[in-house]
């Protein structure tokens, strides 16, 4: 019954808002980056850091690692909580440096559990971050839950709001096929859908979802 309302509330998301052309990003550490600087902020602020990092021509590893934290933190203003995401930031290009060599594309070939359970170990990476990494930057076929997700599915009374993240990822696995593009578009329509409609103060009236 679940995996069919699943089905269901995909194809009518789909229907209504198309295509989103989630994460955006010019390469795959761009998009790492950019999970890291996103914790509670909007996109429009991770926008504005990852630009003064374009603009300090200093959007890659090692540039990165050789640099100050206080500098870091100062190109990545915008993003707020800027002294704590510098430091996230500076433990995640550590651990891509030494266990990767700065790669990304090494980093993409290690297999999907044991890289996850690495993201994990770093310091201020939790489970959307690695997930959002795993999916977004290095195309693997997992499941990001936020705060949208949640808020959709309790309201349509599919799985309480208070469920771990691990029982709502696990809803999806179980339900659709492991596809990293159905993953990334499906997610991406529960931003939009919660931006839009299913928000704190909801607008059911209008939501594609009215009606379920």
């Amino acid at each position: 019954m679940k995996n069919k309302k699943l089905i269901e509330i995909y194809k009518k998301l789909f229907k209504s808002f198309g295509p989103q052309h989630w994460w955006p990003g010019d390469t795959p550490f761009e998009v790492a980056v950019g999970a890291i600087l996103t914790q509670n902020t909007n996109w429009g602020n991770v926008e504005k850091a990852i630009n003064n990092l374009k603009k300090a021509k200093v959007l890659s590893a090692k540039a990165i690692h050789d640099m100050s934290v206080k500098r870091l933190a100062s190109l990545i203003q915008p993003s707020g909580y800027f002294n704590i995401k510098a430091k996230r930031l500076k433990a995640f290009i550590s651990f891509l440096m030494n266990d990767y060599h700065g790669s990304m594309q090494r980093l993409k070939k290690e297999e999907m559990h044991s890289l996850r359970h690495k993201l994990l170990s770093v310091n201020g990476i939790g489970p959307e971050t690695a997930d959002s990494i795993l999916l977004y930057a290095v195309d693997k076929p997992i499941f990001v839950i936020d705060a949208y997700t949640k808020r959709v599915l309790s309201r349509h009374k599919i799985l309480a709001h208070d469920e771990p993240y691990e029982k709502y990822q696990e809803l999806f696995h179980s339900s659709l096929k492991k596809d990293v593009k159905l993953f990334n578009e499906y997610h991406a329509l529960f931003v939009r859908v919660g931006k839009e409609f299913c928000k704190p103060k909801p607008r059911c009236e209008e939501c594609p979802l009215n009606g379920l």
